[in-house]
């Protein structure tokens, strides 16, 4: 991608993050192109990106919409997710060096601190959260394993998940990083696959708990 492409794909994914482009809502390239300040053909070619990537599609009439999710998506998203990151856990736990298990526990021990922040630091949770997930992933050592699952933890819904923790989520999170290490020291593939398997399904159930109190409070309110 060029330059500006790069440039409008960045604006727009954190447009759609962040909310400001909300499920549903029709995307007009040439709105996009004077809020990135570049012309409408970058901003096509980080349509089709992101397209790729999950967080649009396009409809029948080739208009595109910032994508919606059901819960069973999510939890379809979430289930490849736990299979793909407990391999690469399983993996990474007779590969990682001793350099990389001190990034862990240095990016775990910056979550902690996040979290203890009244109230809790969640971009910071989220940012050292996504870099511990990183070194792990890399250290699996596996292309195959590269290439598909960051489509996946990608996908806006997957990033949008921490933002419906309450507090002993975020805790448990931090918890349960603390056990992967565990596993990590100990070099037991099968224990840190079968933690981060774990790990995943309770973020699913965080999301879901999350969806249903705003549906809730949505009815009420209408």
């Amino acid at each position: 991608m060029t330059k500006a492409s790069e440039r409008a794909y960045g604006h727009i994914r954190t447009m759609v993050l962040s909310g400001e482009l909300k499920p549903g809502d029709q995307i007009i390239e040439e709105q996009l192109a004077e809020i990135c300040g570049v012309s409408r053909t970058p901003v096509r070619e980080a349509l089709r990106r992101l397209e790729s990537e999950k967080f649009i599609y396009r409809s029948d009439s080739k208009r595109s919409y910032v994508s919606q999710w059901t819960v069973e998506d999510v939890e379809d998203a979430f289930e490849l997710r736990s299979m793909l990151e407990a391999y690469a856990a399983k993996r990474a736990a007779t590969r990682l060096t001793e350099e990389k298990l001190n990034k862990l526990r240095y990016h775990n021990r910056k979550i902690e601190a996040a979290i203890q922040q009244t109230p809790p630091d969640v971009p910071t949770f989220l940012e050292h959260n996504r870099m511990l997930h990183e070194i792990i992933l890399a250290a699996a050592d596996s292309p195959a394993l590269s290439a598909m699952l960051p489509q996946i933890v990608e996908q806006p819904v997957v990033l949008r998940t921490a933002l419906h923790y309450d507090l002993e989520n975020l805790q448990r999170s931090h918890h349960e990083h603390a056990e992967l290490l565990a596993a990590f020291d100990r070099r037991d593939g099968d224990w840190a696959a079968s933690i981060m398997t774990g790990h995943i399904r309770r973020a699913f159930h965080a999301y879901s708990d999350a969806h249903d109190r705003d549906r809730q409070e949505n009815r009420d309110a209408a």
